[in-house]
């Protein structure tokens, strides 16, 4: 969720049907057992909510049932002797037959041809788990009974892996074809599916005749794993469990190539899966995380974490990166490269964008979608900072400034001085607002009875009363609009053909020499010491007393760059203003902001999402891009 924490607060609101589920008793897939399945199709939310699969009403029953997935072809044979594709840019992988967005390139060294593929596209697709390490050019990996290094290679937007080697090794199959790459790999079985009740929770074995790709796809209530192997044995039609286990329901599709476990588990509780030789580990109740530093590019660091607060541990997902690599730069991304009001994922930002990282930034209102707060961008006001919040302020040299800040724009005209509330802003107070070109073409009223005068060349050349809200205007191209609210009395200082002139100024002065600003809130850190104040920057009692998914971005003593991502602790609900503070300290900032958070918590990097699953991440207004030139 966005925290706007203004008088027009956004409530989302999902809905969830009630299910009844009957208690768990511990099982061992590969029986048979007497009873018949008792399926409940839900439909797949795109926001998870927290708590109601853990109502009081609802009584766990886990059911299995195997059904049949959907037919799909099998790719024949294919082959690697195949001309070079055009380097970096390839955005289609076909593995098994089955077509998915992933970033791939090819290229010759020395007599040899290579293939890469972007390690988001492993992870998710084959199920390759990155290994910590301080050699950007070299990334340790694990895959079943594979632990091996693979060469690395980046363009702008992502990073890939060479799996030339890996492929040979594993029998897989690749034909390069066009923009596409074609990989098939060796024909699996699945031997056996065991669940085991463990103090901690629940693990589900999943033994294979030979390693096969696999994806997981987290859902609301459940949680997908699908294996590129076809299932070997007869499932069984019902399993109990007792009321203690984490997971309600299990159930399993088959195809003839594909098997699909559907893993029923609130979703809050997010399984740990690791990987033997021909063996799957899923693991539920125990923490998901798995610490890695990986030296990911020259410049930037992943790291990933527990981070501890007291009593409790929050799963922390952060960047460093060197503000001094040459070949890194930072900058605010915007949902609509040509107006400011939109929202979208922020997947589809950074990848629209051409980022190689990024993190959500400032608050918006999630209805109108207009941004709440500043955003500045090559020394032009996209939109002005709110109510005296906090704000990150940086230039090319990388030195990264927060403070809190006032833009108070005057407008002259008619001997009269009159203080403008905002500027390209969707924060709506009585007063007189300015919209200019970088807002887009068009202002649409967002308020009844709005005053609409265009200023063209310094100059009134109109002035309309418009009644109802939502109605579009036309922004002067070489020009302003002002819009004033409930300020009847002003209109008459405003005839048409007065000149008018606009006086600006920031507070603190010095930010004025700042390029980049993005605003937020609250201020975390200043020159190493805790600043927290929200009641300062006028958020609501709700907003400070929250617990959630936190955002914020920081700079430590020796000018490394943080953009830190905190979701909720285990078996719990997230940090509040001052768990996050507390994180940003022990993580070394000593200059830090809060960001926007809650769903709209998300940190992107080369083509996935890091800390969380992809469908639980709202859709947001903006963020903040690392841009890379390789």
């Amino acid at each position: 969720m966005s925290f706007e924490a203004l008088e027009n607060v956004v409530v989302k609101i999902d809905i969830l049907k009630q299910i009844r589920l009957n208690p768990l008793k511990s099982l061992i897939l590969g029986k048979t057992f007497p009873s018949k399945v008792a399926l409940l199709m839900l439909g797949t939310l795109l926001i998870p909510l927290p708590g109601r699969a853990d109502s009081p009403g609802s009584t766990p029953q886990p059911t299995l049932s195997p059904r049949p997935l959907p037919k799909r072809s099998v790719s024949t044979p294919l082959s690697t002797s195949t001309p070079l594709s055009t380097p970096f840019g390839n955005r289609q992988i076909v593995l098994n037959g089955q077509p998915f967005y992933g970033a791939w390139t090819q290229w010759q060294a020395g007599s040899s041809s290579r293939i890469g593929i972007s390690d988001a596209a492993l992870t998710q697709r084959f199920g390759v788990q990155l290994l910590s390490t301080t050699n950007v050019s070299q990334q340790p990996i694990q895959w079943f009974s594979d632990a091996t290094t693979l060469p690395t290679r980046a363009d702008s937007t992502s990073r890939y892996l060479d799996i030339t080697e890996l492929a040979q090794k594993n029998g897989w199959q690749l034909q390069a074809d066009g923009d596409r790459l074609n990989i098939a790999t060796q024909p699996a079985k699945v031997l056996a599916i065991r669940q085991e009740q463990q103090p901690w929770g629940d693990r589900i074995t999943i033994d294979l005749d030979r390693s096969a790709p696999w994806q997981v796809d987290p859902q609301s209530l459940e949680f997908l794993l699908t294996l590129n192997a076809q299932l070997g044995f007869a499932p069984p039609q019902v399993f109990k469990s007792s009321p203690a286990n984490k997971i309600r329901t299990l159930k399993i599709e088959t195809s003839p190539a594909q098997t699909r476990l559907r893993i029923g588990i609130p979703w809050r509780v997010r399984p740990q899966i690791t990987t033997q030789a021909n063996r799957i580990i899923i693991d539920v109740g125990t923490p998901y995380l798995a610490a890695k530093d990986i030296a990911w590019l020259p410049g930037v660091r992943w790291r990933q974490q527990y981070i501890a607060v007291g009593n409790a541990q929050f799963p922390t997902v952060w960047l460093e990166v060197n503000p001094k690599q040459p070949q890194l730069s930072f900058r605010p991304v915007l949902s609509n490269a040509d107006r400011v009001p939109g929202t979208a994922p922020l997947l589809r930002t950074a990848q629209q964008t051409g980022t190689i990282a990024a993190i959500n930034g400032g608050f918006f209102n999630r209805i109108n979608q207009l941004p709440l707060g500043a955003i500045r961008l090559n020394n032009q006001w996209l939109s002005s900072p709110i109510l005296s919040r906090g704000v990150v302020a940086w230039n090319t040299d990388g030195k990264l400034r927060v403070d809190r800040l006032v833009l108070q724009e005057t407008a002259i005209v008619s001997n009269q001085r009159f203080p403008l509330t905002t500027l390209n802003s969707g924060y709506v107070q009585a007063g007189i607002a300015r919209y200019t070109p970088a807002w887009g073409t068009s202002y649409t009223t967002l308020s009844d009875n709005e005053i609409l005068v265009p200023v063209q060349n310094n100059q009134v050349i109109e002035q309309t009363t418009v009644e109802k809200a939502g109605s579009p205007a036309s922004i002067p191209s070489n020009g302003y609009l002002l819009v004033l609210r409930s300020n009847r009395s002003a209109t008459s200082s405003f005839p048409v053909g007065a000149p008018v002139q606009l006086e600006v100024s920031l507070t603190p002065p010095d930010l004025a020499n700042y390029a980049t600003i993005l605003g937020a809130g609250p201020l975390l850190l200043q020159n190493g010491q805790t600043v927290l104040d929200a009641t300062a920057e006028r958020f609501s009692k709700a907003f400070i007393e929250e617990k959630a998914a936190r955002s914020a971005i920081g700079q430590t003593l020796d000018g490394t760059i943080l953009i830190v991502a905190i979701q909720d602790r285990i078996d719990g609900v997230g940090p509040t203003l001052g768990d996050t503070a507390n994180i940003m300290k022990q993580l070394g900032a000593t200059n830090a902001l809060n960001l926007d958070g809650g769903s709209s918590t998300t940190l992107y990097l080369g083509g996935q999402i890091l800390d969380r699953p992809p469908q639980s991440a709202a859709r947001v207004h903006n963020g903040i891009g690392i841009f890379y030139q390789p």
